[in-house]
């Protein structure tokens, strides 16, 4: 089970405990006097591993995209999570529910795994060395433009003075 959890170790024992007898996961919820949405995830999670809901799970396991396309349009035709979530052996039902929602929002490309890091800049393009002709040309221009600031500065300074 997650660190994270707001819920304690016997909370969560207990909660599993009450599934096991037939409760649902707002009535445990209730009955154990804390939130819904924590309770609901056990829940799930225990309707996906059963008794072995509170045992933690690696949670760096790699999915292929064939595979997530796959259980995503399974789930797309009809088929329960929680099923899914069974048979492909899944750690937590929402992983589908996760790979639909990015599957419906950006495409199938979007369930291809990312390559880990930061994205590299495409490479720059190969300059050209600089010829003679075009480093006078620059070397020019900027000395044309040197001069007429300074010709601007020497007309400003002689109209001050008058």
């Amino acid at each position: 089970m997650q660190e994270s959890s707001s819920l304690s170790e016997e909370q969560r024992e207990a909660a599993v405990a009450l599934f096991e007898i037939g409760w649902g996961a707002k009535a445990a919820a209730t009955s154990l006097g804390v939130r819904s949405k924590a309770v609901i995830r056990i829940h799930g999670l225990w309707r996906v591993r059963g008794g072995t809901a509170l045992v933690t799970k690696s949670t760096k396991r790699k999915f292929t995209f064939e595979f997530k396309l796959a259980a995503v349009r399974r789930f797309q035709a009809g088929e329960s999570q929680i099923a899914l979530a069974k048979e492909l052996q899944l750690s937590s039902p929402d992983l589908i529910k996760k790979w639909a929602r990015i599957y419906r929002n950006e495409g199938e490309d979007a369930l291809r795994p990312k390559s880990p890091g930061r994205p590299t800049s495409p490479p720059k393009a190969p300059t050209q060395p600089e010829s003679e002709l075009q480093r006078l040309r620059r070397e020019n221009e900027r000395l044309q433009a040197e001069v007429a600031f300074l010709g601007k500065v020497n007309a400003l300074r002689d109209e001050e003075q008058r």
